[in-house]
């Protein structure tokens, strides 16, 4: 293997991760209030296609992640109103989000199929871009950048603010919290919001950077990843960082792998991110206590003040 392939390879892992970084970070946020929403593979492709289609009609890409923002999180919002207004039950109502995003995205998606769009572009780093070889690794688009900003905000926020320590408050025990004046549901709406927006910037990363087109199901089962994700990382973010580039570096390997002599189905190579989720997901479980170590109390259970 040449220096420039390694480079390459990367490349591609930090794109690829990129979508699964802002996903679930924003999960990650929402789980951490007590609340799981399971609606995130439905909020990314309707924000796939919305940014897709507003950046079409615009030639505005940055119109189109405003507007792809918007539209996941309404799908956020109508999941909070059913799961922390009319206190439905957390894992059906994300399911049905899921199933609601897939159905819609592939309806209103049928008269953008095959579509141009210009793509983000990437930037270029004064000096340090212009390297041989080494350059390569400083000539992302923003988002990249912005994905490992996110990071570091959302790390900051759950660990060292008052309103990160309140919202972690209230995944522990919302009832104790509520007793202490704290304001339970709006809490809850605005970390449900927040992974609403991510989600829908993953999705628009998607159908703008990853691949600039769009089709049908193209998330193809990342919203489910950057879940289990979560999962995987213990609900700690830069867990869920080095995970998604792990993650990010599975998916590019049946792209690689071909031209690395690699003689092996195209079919078996498309099934490793998938498998690597499930493997993961097995090993940690396995010990019941890295769970419950880290897992938000409350996670999944609905409360109402008034009960």
């Amino acid at each position: 293997m040449t220096s420039a392939h390694l480079i390459a390879i990367i490349v591609s892992t930090v794109i690829a991760a990129t979508p699964l970084i802002y996903a679930a970070l924003g999960e990650l946020v929402v789980e951490r209030s007590g609340v799981l929403n399971l609606g995130v593979e439905g909020m990314m492709l309707v924000g796939a296609l919305t940014a897709f289609a507003v950046g079409h009609a615009t030639g505005n890409l940055f119109i189109g992640y405003l507007a792809a923002m918007l539209a996941s999180l309404a799908l956020s919002l109508l999941f909070g109103f059913l799961t922390l207004t009319l206190q439905t039950n957390q894992v059906a109502t994300g399911l049905a989000l899921t199933l609601f995003g897939i159905g819609l995205s592939a309806f209103v998606g049928r008269t953008f199929a095959g579509l141009p769009i210009t793509g983000l572009e990437p930037l270029s780093i004064p000096v340090i871009s212009g390297l041989p070889i080494v350059g390569a690794l400083f000539r992302f688009d923003w988002l990249v950048y912005l994905s490992i900003a996110l990071y570091f905000a959302v790390d900051y926020f759950l660990r060292r603010t008052r309103a990160g320590l309140r919202l972690r408050a209230i995944g522990e025990s919302p009832a104790s919290a509520h007793a202490l004046g704290q304001h339970v549901i709006r809490t809850r709406y605005l970390a449900v919001m927040f992974g609403g927006a991510t989600s829908g910037i993953a999705g628009a990363y998607l159908s703008t950077a990853l691949t600039p087109m769009w089709v049908e199901g193209m998330s193809a089962g990342r919203g489910w990843i950057a879940l289990a994700l979560v999962v995987f990382a213990t609900w700690k973010p830069l867990r869920v960082l080095l995970g998604a580039y792990l993650f990010g570096g599975v998916t590019v390997l049946q792209l690689h792998a071909q031209g690395l002599g690699i003689d092996v189905p195209s079919e078996i190579l498309s099934m490793l991110p998938y498998v690597a989720t499930i493997v993961v997901l097995v090993l940690i479980c396995r010990d019941p206590r890295t769970i419950l170590l880290n897992q938000p109390a409350s996670l999944g259970k609905s409360f109402h003040p008034d009960v």
